[in-house]
């Protein structure tokens, strides 16, 4: 069986590339700015043997890397996404043109796109990344994590082939773990004073509160942001106070699908790196299409 090759692009800690690596792709190299995500990319080598470059992607020429049957690119969705907070952040616009520049020059025979679905909405996006010649597009919108994990993520999956090609839709197969399943015994979690505060009402919004006695109960979107406030989403714990906790982040990991043997500091920061992750049941799909495609 032929094992494609492939790159990716605003890796962060590795989400997407552990799927499709799961799925049987090779990748080759992975590349973000974050210093904290390659970091932590470089922390887990046991998944990462290969390529990993710290480097900004507008910087990076395209012919000088070995080229790949794949090219991924999973770049910042703060311009598409309706909660961002714009001031003063990168607002994507230069990086999906950075990303289409390194399609448009390598040409791979496959490229795979994920953000939010809000990424719809922008035309010229949606224009450079299904026109381009000689490509043949799927986009699949909404793709929920839900289908494999007990989170509700919705995303967008955009995958251009130079052959025509008919993608499967994900589907929900084998096991899928509970909101019980994935927390944790005895969890090492952080309970500040403004989560009690959000309890009692002193904030606009109240805590998104989800009970994993509830057999059907599903964690809301892993955001970033929980990073700098862990009262927005709680689960219920009869052996905490008041009832409620924010979520580990061994627990927020597993509701995007990392593997327990997966590395992450015991920081708030890592909140946030998780938070921006591709699931990784999502990616492996994503691969096991491309293997379907390169076999």
């Amino acid at each position: 069986m032929y094992r494609p090759t492939a790159k990716g692009y605003f890796s962060g800690c590795g989400g997407m590339e552990i799927g499709i690596m799961n799925a049987g792709v090779d990748v080759i190299q992975s590349l973000d700015l974050d210093p904290e995500a390659v970091a932590c990319l470089n922390a887990n080598r046991h998944y990462f043997g290969h390529s990993i470059l710290k480097e900004d992607i507008k910087n990076k020429t395209v012919l000088e890397q070995e080229k790949t049957d794949i090219i991924i690119g999973t770049y910042p969705c703060t311009k598409y996404s309706t909660i961002a907070d714009l001031h003063g952040t990168r607002t994507g616009d230069d990086l999906f043109l950075h990303f289409f520049r390194h399609i448009a020059l390598e040409r791979p025979e496959m490229y795979i796109v994920e953000n939010v679905p809000g990424m719809k909405k922008f035309k010229v996006v949606m224009e450079a990344m299904t026109k381009l010649p000689d490509y043949y597009v799927n986009i699949f919108c909404p793709v929920d994590a839900a289908l494999w994990l007990p989170q509700r993520r919705k995303r967008l999956i955009l995958v251009g082939t130079k052959k025509r090609f008919c993608i499967c839709e994900p589907s929900n197969s084998g096991f899928k773990p509970s909101l019980k399943d994935i927390l944790e015994v005895n969890p090492d979690v952080e309970i500040p004073d403004y989560v009690f505060h959000r309890i009692n009402g002193k904030y606009r919004d109240l805590p998104i509160i989800v009970d994993p006695e509830n057999s059907s109960a599903i964690a809301p979107t892993c955001i970033a942001h929980y990073s700098k406030d862990l009262g927005t989403r709680l689960v219920k714990d009869k052996n905490s106070k008041f009832g409620v906790r924010p979520f580990s982040i061994r627990e927020y990991a597993r509701l995007q699908g990392f593997p327990d043997d997966f590395n992450f500091e015991n920081k708030r920061s890592s909140y946030r790196l998780i938070g921006n992750a591709v699931p990784v049941q999502m990616g492996e799909w994503v691969g096991k299409e491309a293997m379907k495609y390169f076999n």
